[in-house]
């Protein structure tokens, strides 16, 4: 499994953005990539979901790539042991930096999923991309009922049970609502990389059904933050950015495990 404190690589990197990931789903394949023209210098990556792969298919991930983005492949991959391993291979080829799957509560197939991946990248001489399990049960919608008092607690604790499970895998890490991020950092240790998805109001952004903005993602201990709302609905993507990472940083140096030294930020 690849190492990981939180945050560790800024020291090395010196840009929070770099752990920013921008959602292009809530665009058209046009629009998508006139945002990745804009920020492809300035985020980590963009999270291409569903919608837009079956849109446009591979190329449009190639063309993310070509204009300078990199790619979180968001399809969440959900079959047999033999079926997620071969789509596992082929998003390895296209290029992503990073895939997800669920897990299935499998061990095996989480580890014969990294098995293959490391093999193929060493015989082709592929970049071996993160493969991250989704662990989101807790983010289910509030319109739905709630269990019963007696089974109080029991989304946490599966969230908590997956991420632990593709730990034990070796996956490099998770992806999760806020809500759930420090349970699984404290269960999963700084050597685990979890991806928080969702962030709500903070700073003038919009609602959302999470309270959390990206410095309380941070100070829970994410490692990745996944934006939409506040990049798209912005005039200016560019400033969106900036405020987002800005609100990174505090939620950085006001946690003490994670003070680290930062180095300035590029200039836009």
């Amino acid at each position: 499994m690849t190492q990981y404190w939180p945050f560790s690589s800024l020291v090395r990197h010196g840009a929070l953005r770099e752990r920013l990931i921008v959602s292009l789903d809530l665009g058209a394949p046009r629009e998508a990539l006139r945002l990745v023209d804009a920020l492809a210098r300035v985020v980590g990556m963009f999270k291409v979901g569903k919608p837009l792969y079956l849109n446009s298919g591979p190329d449009f991930v190639r063309e993310i790539r070509r204009r300078g983005g990199e790619v979180f492949l968001d399809l969440k991959f959900h079959d047999s042991a033999p079926a997620v391993c071969k789509a596992a291979v082929e998003a390895t080829r296209l290029g992503v930096r990073m895939f997800d799957l669920y897990p299935h509560g499998s061990f095996e197939m989480m580890d014969r999923v990294r098995g293959e991946v490391t093999r193929v990248c060493r015989g082709e001489g592929l970049r071996r991309p993160q493969i991250i399990a989704v662990a989101m049960l807790a983010a289910l919608s509030r319109g739905q009922p709630a269990p019963p008092a007696s089974e109080a607690g029991w989304a946490p604790r599966r969230v908590v049970q997956m991420a632990k499970l593709a730990a034990d895998a070796a996956l490099d890490g998770v992806l999760t609502s806020p809500h759930e991020t420090a349970r699984v950092r404290a269960a999963c240790g700084r050597r685990f990389m979890v991806i928080s998805s969702g962030m709500g109001r903070s700073r003038g952004w919009e609602a959302s059904e999470y309270p959390f903005g990206a410095a309380e993602a941070v100070r829970a201990g994410a490692d990745y933050l996944i934006v939409s709302n506040p990049i798209w609905r912005s005039s200016e993507p560019l400033r969106a950015v900036r405020e987002i990472t800005d609100e990174m940083e505090r939620g950085l140096r006001a946690n003490p495990r994670l003070a680290l030294e930062l180095h300035p930020a590029r200039p836009f």
